[in-house]
């Protein structure tokens, strides 16, 4: 601690308790000193404080009552302020409003809060407050306003703060997005004046009634928690409610009638919950209701018609649902209205063309219903951002788009239908559309060459849709395609040159169709590609030796063309399996037992005796006799056809043993590791590198060179278990029974100087929590680096799922909820704990490890920390082998990459844990990535086909609100995925008595 902060603490106890009379305004002075320097302002904000001031008003930030010059405003927000705030605060007895929200405090809450008795409005949101809320707060006896919300707070909410002085004034309370567990508090009902509590995005379970009875209440929100039971008829009492949230628990039973009793009600959020029966009638007196969702429920019956009565409305949401019948001609009433979804319910009738006077409308969403019919006019003359009609079963013709329509649309989904007719000509005027899906239809139509029109494209997907004729050369050129699937049409004509200029591409599958001409080599500029499907075409020609450039390829499939010659020598090419490369004229690999024809020019044959003349004639006889020349000599064809044999023949001798020399040589990898890497550890001059240990236990004091031969004698003794995208894992016996693993990282692109090194293994060290492999300790030379841990025996989650032997039993039901919720915990934990947050970028079955309870550990994390630049491209090469887990943002240069890369690859991992598939599949025909497999079954209503049944019986209940979860998190778009807090909330949810049975037993 420096000096003068030292001294300041020990001299305000004498300050305070001195016999002479202290001047309030040096109180001040030094309670604002003291705060200051406890606080990293890298911003500079408080350099007008000067301890040397008499009086603190003229300095920034805060305000002073003019007739006392005491300070009753201090207001630091959004100032990039760190830190613990300290004691001494309660000096500022004159305060009636502190707000320091928006920074990176840390630490706990100061219970001498409760000492500033002036204090009505208390604002310490969006910090890193963590701990319990302090049980003395509630004795400010002015308090009106209390926002601890977004912060780490945990524990129960204590029954003072409702029962203590602070009730009788408390107005607005805001405790939303921390950590909270328990009830509320049964003293919550005492608070009657309270006009705004807000304590979504916790673990709250239990819910007294009382609070059905806070009769002035304004704002309710309890969203995001787990709550569960009905909401009771009283809630007509509250009939002051404008906002009411009760989305993302396990509410259940019917909507209460008492809503329609509150007039004022302009949000009424009841998504995410377990209500059925019918929406009651009573909505329709909500006059003033502009947000209204029922999503993700079990309500039925059909829409009503009144629903147009409720003229205000401009957020209409009941998808996922079991809502039957048509759609109302009355939503035509809805002037208002801007966003409106029915999707994943039973809907069947048309569309109604009222839908069109809804003039204001940007969204419509009616995917995954039995609609019929036409799509209507109107829609294509609103100013729509998005159309999502997909999965229904409309047919006709595709409407032109107005004007407006083209220049307002990003996304347009229209697959799965029955539509046909021509692509209309209006679509080359969105210039603005960046989603274009009218896979899975009959449109029986040329590939439009307008397709070069549309600029800021980035998906387009006309897979199964009847589709004809060349691909434009001008597709790529704006460069902003990254998803391009025309499989299963009648394509023809070759593969344009110009699809080398698709700079952004990532998919691209042309599977299915009638191509010819050659593999363009042009194909290897794009250098993000991962996925090439070019199977079952009328291909020819050799596969240019230039796509083995393409590093982040990861899946190819060339198989059933009429292909030959050798493979690309780099890239993932040497890896295929036979699926993706058999069906063709003459391709050269082992995996494949027909012919290898390669593309070389025929040999030259010349007959000798064509050019011997015989009595002046030219002909030649089978008499004729052969003359041999001394300068020349000419092979027959049945001699060139033997050497050639038997070229091939020694060639194919030497590849197989040169196959087996490589089997020999890994086998003989793993015997002489330890060899090698020991010897990574010398000089140049062949003596031990001079290198250093730390182990993050008190045994650090032992000697460098004592550690050095220890590190090597470990080495010696370790054998490997496993190879990541950062190096070998080793396991290692460490004396008195105890094994260790032991990370032998990749020197190439990781951190080369110690310091640097040193703090970023530090602060993953740091990483403490029950679902985290915490690390040990490293050992550092330049020529070696080590990260040491704990070794696991129970193994991976990969081996429990895809690679299980006959001594391991299927994992049941509850053992696999056990894994995703504590694995969700980790994460939640990097993202929440640290700033800035520990990104794995990795998460897949081979980094989460298992104990003997089946606990889930998650290795590896925050290895991305350990490169010098950690760029998102570097990141997307250095994980590539993490197919099907990564993120679309990762290729994407645009995206900001965040979080929620990791909740991306969780959610794939939710799906491999309910499915026990692998996150991508290859089959005899295609590449089958698991993603889309489960949302096509879920969407075609056989989602529990999906579910391993090797886990014998589960909960049906549980099973599929978390396969849903898994899709949610795997959003192409990063903002519609969760936080992993909120996803841990939701598992929480979704846990039952049932499970909890299933575990008993």
């Amino acid at each position: 601690m420096p000096l003068p902060l030292l001294l300041l603490l020990l001299l305000l106890p004498l300050t305070l308790a001195t016999a002479l009379p202290a001047s309030p305004l040096n109180d001040d002075v030094l309670s604002l000193i003291l705060l200051k320097s406890s606080l990293q302002d890298p911003l500079s904000s408080l350099s007008s404080w000067n301890e040397d001031d008499e009086l603190p008003c003229n300095w920034l930030h805060l305000q002073c009552d003019p007739l006392t010059s005491r300070v009753v405003v201090l207001s630091l927000n959004s100032l990039s302020l760190s830190g613990h705030l300290p004691r001494g605060l309660e000096r500022l007895q004159s305060l009636h409003t502190l707000s320091i929200s928006n920074n990176n405090l840390s630490g706990e809450l100061p219970p001498q809060l409760s000492l500033l008795t002036s204090l009505t409005s208390l604002n310490l949101s969006h910090n890193q407050l963590s701990g319990r809320i302090p049980e003395d707060l509630g004795a400010l006896s002015s308090l009106r306003s209390l926002d601890l919300s977004g912060n780490s707070l945990s524990g129960p909410i204590p029954e003072s703060l409702f029962s203590g002085k602070a009730c009788s004034s408390l107005r607005s309370l805001s405790l939303s997005d921390n950590r909270l567990e328990g009830s509320l508090p049964m003293s919550l009902p005492q608070c009657s004046f309270l006009l705004h509590l807000n304590v979504s995005g916790n673990q709250l379970s239990g819910l007294p009634d009382g609070v059905w009875a806070l009769s002035r209440l304004r704002v309710l929100d309890l969203s995001r928690n787990s709550f569960s039971g009905a909401v009771p008829e009283t809630i007509a009492d509250v009939h002051n409610l404008k906002t009411l949230r009760l989305n993302g628990n396990g509410f259940s039973g019917t909507i209460p009638a008492g809503l329609g009793l509150c007039p004022h009600l302009n949000m009424l959020d009841l998504g995410d919950n377990s209500f059925s029966g019918s929406m009651p009638e009573s909505i329709q007196s909500l006059t003033a209701l502009f947000y209204f969702s029922l999503m993700n429920n079990k309500l039925s019956g059909e829409i009503p018609e009144w629903i147009g009565n409720v003229s205000n409305l401009q957020h209409l949401d009941l998808s996922n649902n079991e809502f039957a019948g048509a759609i109302p001609e009355s939503l035509g009433n809805l002037r208002d209205l801007n966003y409106l979804s029915f999707s994943g319910n039973m809907l069947t009738g048309f569309i109604p063309a009222s839908i069109a006077e809804c003039s204001k409308l940007i969204e419509v969403r009616l995917r995954a219903n039995n609609l019929n019919g036409s799509i209507p006019k109107g829609l294509f003359d609103l100013e729509l951002q998005l159309l999502d009609l997909s999965s229904n079963k409309l047919s006709g013709s595709i409407p032109p788009g107005s004007t407006s329509f083209s220049q307002s649309l990003r996304s347009l989904d229209l697959s799965d239908n029955e539509l046909n007719g021509v692509i209309p000509e209006e679509m080359a005027l969105y210039f603005n559309l960046k989603y274009l899906n009218i896979s899975h239809n009959d449109l029986r139509t040329r590939l439009p060459p307008e397709l070069g029109s549309f600029r800021n494209l980035s998906v387009l997907d006309f897979r199964n849709s009847g589709i004809y004729g060349p691909i434009p050369g001008d597709l790529c050129d704006s460069g902003s395609l990254t998803v391009l699937q025309l499989d299963g049409n009648s394509v023809a004509g070759s593969i344009p040159e110009e699809i080398g200029n698709c700079s952004s591409l990532y998919l691209l599958s042309l599977s299915h169709n009638a191509l010819t001409g050659s593999i363009p080599a042009a194909i290897s500029r794009l250098k993000k590609l991962k996925i090439l499907n070019l199977e079952f075409n009328n291909l020819t020609g050799e596969i240019p030796q230039q796509l083995g450039t393409l590093t982040n390829l990861l899946a190819v499939n060339i198989s059933h063309n009429m292909l030959v010659g050798r493979l690309p020598t780099g890239g993932i090419f040497q890896s295929l399996d036979k699926s993706a490369l058999q069906g063709n004229l003459g391709i050269c690999s082992p995996l494949l037992t027909g012919p290898c024809k390669m593309n070389v020019p025929k040999p030259l044959v010349l007959n000798p005796n064509a050019y011997h003349q015989d009595n002046g004639s030219d002909v030649v006889t089978d008499a004729t006799p052969v003359i041999k020349s001394k300068h020349k000599r000419f092979l027959s064809i049945s001699s060139i056809v033997a050497i050639s044999a038997a070229f091939f023949i020694v060639l194919g001798v030497l590849a197989v043993a040169l196959l087996n020399v490589s089997a020999r040589r890994r086998i003989g990898l793993l015997e002489n590791a330890l060899e090698s890497i020991c010897s990574s550890s010398s000089t140049k001059s062949g003596g031990p590198a001079v290198g250093k240990t730390v182990i993050f236990t008190p045994r650090t004091n032992r000697k460098t060179e004592e550690m050095v031969i220890g590190a090597e004698t470990l080495l010696a003794k370790a054998t490997e278990i496993g190879r990541g995208v950062f190096g070998a894992v080793f396991k290692a016996p460490v004396g008195e029974g105890r094994t260790v693993a032991i990370k032998k990282l990749i020197t190439s692109n990781i951190i080369q100087y110690h310091e640097d090194f040193d703090r970023e293994v530090r602060t993953l060290a740091k990483a403490k929590h029950l679902n985290l492999l915490p690390l040990k300790g490293y050992y550092w030379t330049p020529q070696l680096q080590l990260l040491i841990s704990d070794y696991l025996p129970g193994g991976s989650l990969h081996s429990w799922l895809h690679a299980r032997s006959e001594a391991m039993a299927p994992l049941s039901w509850p053992n696999r909820f056990k894994i995703t919720l504590g694995t969700a915990k980790g994460l939640a934990y990097l993202h929440q704990s640290f700033r800035p947050p520990i990104i794995h970028y990795n998460i897949k079955p081979s980094n989460i490890l298992l104990d003997e309870n089946f606990n889930p550990k998650i290795t590896d994390f925050g290895l991305a920390r350990l490169l010098p630049k950690l760029d998102k491209h570097v990141i997307s090469s250095r994980f590539q082998s993490a197919m099907g887990y990564m993120a679309p943002e990762l290729a994407c240069q645009s995206l900001r990459i965040n979080e929620k890369c990791d909740v991306y690859g969780f959610g794939v991992l939710i799906l491999e844990l309910v499915t026990g598939r692998k996150a991508v599949e290859y089959g005899e025909d295609d590449v089958v990535i698991l993603i889309d497999q489960v949302r096509a079954m879920l969407e075609q209503g056989n989602a529990l086909d999906c579910v391993d049944q090797s886990m014998g019986e589960f909960p049906e209940e549980e099973v599929l609100p978390v396969m849903k979860l898994g899709l949610v998190c795997t959003s192409q778009i990063p903002s519609s995925r969760p936080s992993m807090a909120e996803v841990v909330q939701i598992l929480q949810v979704i846990k039952t008595p049932v499970l909890d049975r299933m575990e008993a037993f």
